[in-house]
């Protein structure tokens, strides 16, 4: 009924065992992603309502993803102003994102992205909220 498997599995070493990272090394890829997304979002946020505090926050999370990454830098788009997204609905997926790293960040005791990450929640929660109710 099925098809055997006729190549080596790609998860498998020619010793046969397989490959696996550290929990702190898996810890350091998740925090590292949802720093890359706040990134995203804050730099849609910077386009929209430019302001020192959020060119402060950008530049901040980029070092942060940097570290976590050994260097490499996270993929940033060039900054366009644009009325697509509410700025409010912005704000409250930064704040999603900042929790989502908070809680990375504590679990893999990482006292300055923790910081950062929690600095971001209040700030975005802080924003002024949207004219639409929130629908999940």
């Amino acid at each position: 009924m099925y098809e055997p498997i006729r190549g080596k599995s790609v998860h498998t070493t020619t010793a046969g065992s397989t490959p696996r990272r550290s929990r702190e090394a898996e810890l350091d890829i998740q925090l590292a992603g949802h720093l890359a997304a706040l990134l995203t979002v804050t730099d849609e946020l910077r386009a929209r309502t430019p302001s020192h505090d959020l060119d402060t926050a950008a530049r901040r999370i980029a070092g942060e993803v940097a570290r976590l990454r050994g260097g490499r830098s996270a993929a940033r788009a060039p900054l366009r102003p644009g009325a697509s997204v509410d700025p409010a609905v912005l704000h409250r997926r930064a704040r999603d994102l900042a929790g989502r790293a908070l809680v990375v960040a504590a679990s893999r005791a990482d006292t300055t992205a923790a910081i950062l990450a929690a600095e971001r929640m209040d700030a975005h929660g802080a924003a002024p909220a949207s004219r639409e109710p929130v629908s999940h």
